[in-house]
């Protein structure tokens, strides 16, 4: 036999082998697609994470009772292994008696507000102060000490619209949250005002984490509906003098033990590489989350049930983690990474799901583009269950310090367009989840983990 048959018949062993083991893939996700429409309970578990236990921030009572069910809730699946990870967390509590509103023409209208997570009260009283506008920290930077101190500084920067994708333009606008009453305080600011992260034009204010440096003084912050901050913003183009009220009583509280929920079903081939899946299970402390993250929530729990219940018996180690805090400290997903470190355990790779409950859209590997070739082969398998493009977004927040351990970082985007809509408000309920896009998600991440662990990294 000449070596260009060899070759040639060596090529086609191998083509068909592939063909084989595509086959096989695309039965076994079918499979997992009837079992979770069939069976699946992510919605009637979503349910009662949303309706019996409701909002769950870090520290609080209902997080600990969140904990304790998706601990119940991973045992039943009859997961191999099933464990708390202790973990130090922060304890903020909101308070209550929010209120603001801006004093026009000898007016008082009332502004939607709510108070940033980390934040600090006002003084008993609240405070009111004239307003500065900007849009970005260039601007403030810009601006006199003189001018700014003692004031109240308004960041009104918007979503751009013309921005396909809201996290991209979460991306770009967060960081007034985030990094806003550092830099309003460095001018001498006494509070620090921010609209809504959202494309969404309503009343609901949207909160998120905010920081402190302790050079310098640590001022109120709020967040305030993008209806009101457009209502604000008009009456400063009329009315540069005006002034705007707001008082809220939260505090920061010594940190307490809480812990992520890991739950795993071993590898019968190679049981040392790990692939993880991860949402977390805090949420903020106004409305249900729901798609923040509750849908990640039970979409684990329901990866690992689907498993047993088909008897899929995967070859290298499942593992879903429930990641604790990490909305207002990251503290569940740094204590994750620095045990799997200490115990030398080897992920293979790692996926975040934390973009709520949507119809499942993209898969983000974190690679150069030109490696994406070994993988584009799996978004014909997962394209039924509506998966468009696999690409190199990948990313997440809880899982992202296993990279310099090595671990491919995958992301899970369903649609996003809505999601910026309920994220971090009183409107994140489990009335907003559809069951059905919650069903795919729970497929494609299943089948996700199916494909990495029959197949490794290649």
């Amino acid at each position: 036999m000449s070596k260009n048959v060899k070759s040639i018949l060596v090529a086609l062993l191998l083509i068909t082998k592939v063909t084989q083991a595509q086959q096989r893939d695309s039965i076994v996700i079918k499979q997992v697609f009837q079992e979770i429409f069939t069976n699946g309970q992510s919605y009637s578990n979503l349910h009662y994470l949303c309706k019996e236990i409701g909002a769950r921030i870090s520290g609080s009572p209902s997080a600990e009772k969140a904990i304790q069910w998706a601990f119940q809730k991973l045992k039943e699946t009859r997961a191999d292994s099933v464990w708390l990870q202790p973990v130090m967390v922060p304890h903020w509590q909101r308070g209550d008696k929010e209120e603001a509103y801006m004093i026009l023409q000898n007016k008082k209208i009332k502004l939607a507000i709510c108070a940033l997570g980390n934040s600090v009260g006002t003084p008993v009283n609240g405070i009111k102060a004239g307003v500065i506008e900007v849009k970005n920290f260039e601007e403030l930077r810009a601006k006199s000490n003189e001018s700014v101190r003692g004031k109240i500084v308004f960041f009104s920067r918007p979503f751009p619209d013309t921005v396909l994708f809201g996290g991209v333009a979460y991306g770009m606008t967060v960081n007034q949250r985030s990094m806003g009453p550092i830099e309003a305080a460095k001018k001498g600011a006494i509070g620090v005002i921010v609209r809504s992260m959202t494309h969404a034009h309503d009343h609901f204010p949207h909160t998120g984490a905010t920081q402190y440096k302790d050079s310098f003084p640590s001022i109120p912050a709020c967040a305030i509906s993008t209806a009101d901050a457009s209502i604000l913003s008009s009456a400063l183009q009329k009315e540069a003098q005006l002034e705007v009220y707001f008082k809220q009583n939260c505090q920061m509280l010594p940190e307490v033990e809480s812990y992520n929920v890991v739950a795993e079903i071993k590898g019968s081939e190679k049981p040392a590489e790990i692939v993880a899946l991860g949402a977390h299970i805090d949420s903020w402390d106004i409305g249900e989350g729901a798609h923040d993250d509750g849908t990640g929530v039970v979409q684990c729990i329901e990866t690992i049930r689907t498993f047993k219940s088909l008897g899929i018996q995967p070859k290298r180690t499942i593992r879903v983690v429930l990641f604790i805090n990490e909305e207002n400290g990251l503290k569940g997903g740094l204590k994750y990474a620095e045990i799997a470190e200490k115990n030398k355990e080897k992920h293979l790779a790692a996926i975040e799901t934390d973009a709520g409950g949507f119809m499942p859209r993209h898969i983000g590997f974190a690679m150069p583009k030109e490696q994406l070739f070994k993988y584009k082969k799996w978004e014909n398998l997962l394209a039924p269950y509506g998966v468009q493009t696999i690409d190199e977004n990948g990313g997440g927040a809880d899982i992202g310090p296993l990279k310099k351990q090595g671990a491919l970082i995958i992301g899970f985007h369903p649609d996003g367009q809505k999601y910026f809509d309920y994220h971090h408000t009183e409107n994140d309920v489990f009335e907003h989840v559809n069951k059905r896009e919650l069903q795919f998600g729970s497929v494609v991440l299943t089948g996700l983990l199916y494909l990495i662990s029959e197949n490794g990294l290649y």
